[in-house]
Parts: C-alpha cells; sequence; structure tokens
C-alpha cells in the first residue's frame, strides 16, 4: 500500500506549458460511495491502470495501483464507468525540487487546467511557483471523480472510448483560470 499526499491548483498562467509534450490520459470510475474508496481505471500513454483511493484525512489518503492490460482498461471504461469519464492531457513541470503534474482538460471541461504535487510529508514545505492559482485541495468541485459524474450527466448515456488521443504539443494561448 502506498500513501498519496497531494496539493491540487488551479494554473493561472498556461503559458509555463508552452512547447512542452503531454501525455494523454482517459480515466473512468467504476465506482465510488460516500465514506468509501474510489475505483478508478486509467490509460495513460500505452499502460493502464486499476487504482483504488481511500477518501482524504488532511492532504493524505491510501492508494493501491496495479497495472492491467490495455484491453481491460478499454473495456472497463466503454462499459462499466457509466459515461464517468474524463479526458485530458499531462505534462510535467519542475519547481525547486518538486514535480508538478498539469493536466489540461479535455471535453465539456476544456479550459480547466490543474496542477497537482506529491509531497513525502503533509509538513512538507512547498515554494509556489508564480503560474499557480487558488489552492483546490480540499474543493471537491475539482475532484477527478466529480467532474467525471459531471460529464456523465452532460452525455446521458454512457461515452464511448475508442484509442487513447495522441500527445499534443501546447500553442502559445491563453486560458481562463477556472470555472
Amino acid at each position: 500500500m502506498a500513501q498519496e499526499i497531494e496539493r491540487r491548483f488551479l494554473v493561472r498562467d498556461v503559458r509555463i506549458l508552452d512547447g512542452r509534450r503531454g501525455e494523454p490520459i482517459i480515466q473512468g470510475y467504476l465506482a465510488k460511495e460516500v465514506g468509501s474508496m474510489s475505483t478508478r481505471v486509467r490509460i495513460r500513454g500505452e499502460r493502464a491502470f486499476l487504482t483504488l483511493k481511500s477518501p482524504k484525512q488532511g492532504f493524505s489518503r491510501d492508494e493501491f495501483e496495479y497495472p492491467i492490460p490495455v484491453d481491460d482498461a478499454h473495456q472497463m471504461i466503454v462499459r462499466h464507468c457509466a459515461g464517468r469519464v474524463v479526458r485530458k492531457t499531462r505534462y510535467l513541470v519542475d519547481h525547486t525540487h518538486h514535480v508538478f503534474e498539469v493536466d489540461v482538460f479535455q471535453g465539456h471541461h476544456a479550459g480547466l487546467v490543474v496542477a497537482e504535487v506529491e509531497l513525502p510529508h503533509e509538513e512538507t514545505p512547498l515554494c509556489l511557483p508564480h503560474w499557480i492559482g487558488d489552492e483546490i485541495t480540499h474543493d471537491s468541485q475539482y475532484g477527478n471523480f466529480t467532474l467525471a459524474e459531471q460529464a456523465a450527466l452532460l452525455h446521458g448515456t454512457p461515452h464511448r472510448t475508442h484509442a487513447a488521443p495522441t500527445p499534443v504539443v501546447v500553442a502559445p494561448r491563453s486560458l481562463p483560470a477556472a470555472h
């Protein structure tokens, strides 16, 4: 078992992604009940994972992650996620001894850009870069499961997922900090 200690932020200036190569991610949620673990399936590039996460306590939660065949992940997303799927492109940005994972959301959540950073301890000091906006660590409206549920409600039917999108290079542009 691993423990995930993570803080999340809105990104106020996406120009930090200019010229960087991102990795496509498709993730769907198989199950989540209030107070219980969530069960997520993720396709990240050419790899796939099944992940179980406990509810957060502070910045921390238990996380169990297992590699699975990509074909199995596709089938789980298409058949068993009930449309609770998000698509995003992830970029890695180094800043003062930390790696920020910056997710640029697609589809219904296009324009939303979120940075998360994993820490070794909850008390780890964190120097935030200039491009970071408001902290959303404890704001459930920005949680991936909530975003996936919103997408499912808007589509009304399970979202069909075929192949992962190809990696993109971000062109110079400006996105809103949140919506």
